[in-house]
């Protein structure tokens, strides 16, 4: 039945009963993790002690003021978590993620290639204890290749990963795209991978290892563009908002902004013509297909340009969509948070906080009619679970005093 996902059933997210030790930071890793965590998993993010995600400090801005500010870049992430604080450099803060890691189902890292192996916590040793972990490693490159040692940011990646040479106006410089795709791909992609691993260990599989890369989820994503480049040797450069292969499907200037048009079939085109009084295009050999469209992109852009100059992008919308075609304002970031659809399906998401009244963020896009994804907590505090967390494991008032005495939580 349509909509039947709109008022789900249940509290109850499907990955409950799910652990995950989430060692990763910034945002591949938290992205991924935060994705299971509203899914229903319990997650434990693991950090350092005092100083935490790098994110905590990456502000502003911020919601609130001063040292109780909470940065909006980590809040953005890190919602449905636990904090615990770990000095993986110590032997003993080793030792508690070994402790941990025996009893979660999954472990996510982004440390750089090799370094959990050097203390003694890559995939080996923690799977040795136990076999049905899903152990998911993310990183620039990957962990094999010439280029697997490398550091990587998402700017590197989608300048090597070709996303800067098909982003931007044509003749104008290399764009990078405004969030970070190659992290947030990459996260995607990982969290996919990490729930097909955990369905392949619940059919009586075992756990196994992950590996997912930046580089590798920037040349997966380059999907028709690269096809286009088999096809034609010839590697795609900048169109700013056009398409390669479809047009007119692109921004156009309106007199008072920017109006996208979609008319992206043979009947759009036509509908396109008629919502415009130009049946005389229509009868125009230039643009009678749409492989003729696109021999003829620059007259037909200049006709197209002409029409919609001395019109609001409130008129043209109303008017092409009128006449069936696809046609939407270029919205701003708040535009789109006042946007009926985001209210409607419930992407916007206030949640209270102990220090700052609350935060606001986005909702999760997937919609499950029986277990659905929740917003439970915020974004958590450094350390705020630690002492929950090493209760759980058994560990005492006066043990976990002498454990931060000793620097190791």
């Amino acid at each position: 039945m349509v909509g039947e996902a709109r008022e789900p059933d249940s509290e109850t997210g499907p990955l409950e009963g799910i652990t995950v030790l989430d060692a990763s930071q910034v945002l591949v890793g938290p992205f991924c993790t935060m994705q299971l965590a509203d899914l229903g998993a319990d997650v434990i993010k693991v950090e350092r002690p005092g100083v935490g995600d790098q994110t905590r400090g990456w502000h502003p801005p911020q919601f609130g003021e001063g040292d109780e500010g909470v940065s909006a870049y980590y809040s953005s992430v890190n919602r449905n978590k636990r904090s615990i604080t770990l000095n993986l450099k110590s032997e003993e803060g080793r030792e508690l993620l070994r402790e941990l890691a025996r009893d979660a189902d999954v472990f996510v890292e982004n440390f750089r290639v090799g370094t959990l192996e050097e203390w003694g916590l890559g995939y080996e040793e923690l799977s040795a204890e136990n076999p049905d972990l899903v152990y998911c490693s993310l990183s620039g490159y990957g962990e094999w290749g010439p280029y697997a040692e490398r550091p990587a940011y998402d700017l590197i990646m989608q300048a090597e990963g070709g996303f800067m040479s098909i982003t931007g106006e044509e003749g104008g410089p290399p764009v990078r795209v405004g969030v970070a795709i190659a992290d947030i791909g990459a996260g995607m992609y990982a969290t996919q991978a990490i729930l097909s691993a955990l369905f392949h260990r619940e059919r009586g599989g075992s756990g196994q290892k992950v590996d997912v890369s930046l580089f590798d989820g920037q040349v997966a994503w380059l999907s028709y563009m690269a096809s286009y480049y088999f096809a034609t040797g010839e590697p795609p450069g900048r169109m700013g908002s056009k398409h390669p292969t479809i047009t007119p499907y692109q921004a156009f200037p309106t007199r008072d902004g920017y109006v996208v048009v979609a008319a992206a079939s043979e009947k759009l085109w036509r509908n396109l013509c008629r919502a415009l009084e130009r049946a005389d295009l229509l009868e125009d050999e230039r643009f009678e297909t749409n492989a003729d469209r696109v021999e003829h992109r620059e007259a037909l852009e200049e006709l197209l340009e002409a029409e919609f100059a001395d019109r609001t992008t409130e008129e043209v919308v109303e008017t092409l969509e009128a006449g069936d075609v696809p046609a939407r304002a270029v919205h701003d970031v708040g535009d789109v948070f006042d946007h009926p659809q985001v209210e409607a399906r419930g992407m916007h998401h206030e949640v209270p906080h102990p220090d700052v009244g609350s935060i606001e963020m986005a909702g999760s896009p997937m919609h499950l009619s029986g277990t659905p994804t929740t917003i439970r907590s915020h974004p958590p505090k450094l350390g705020e679970h630690t002492d929950e967390v090493l209760a759980e494991l058994g560990y005492s008032a006066d043990e976990r005093e002498r454990l931060r005495e000793d620097q190791v939580v």
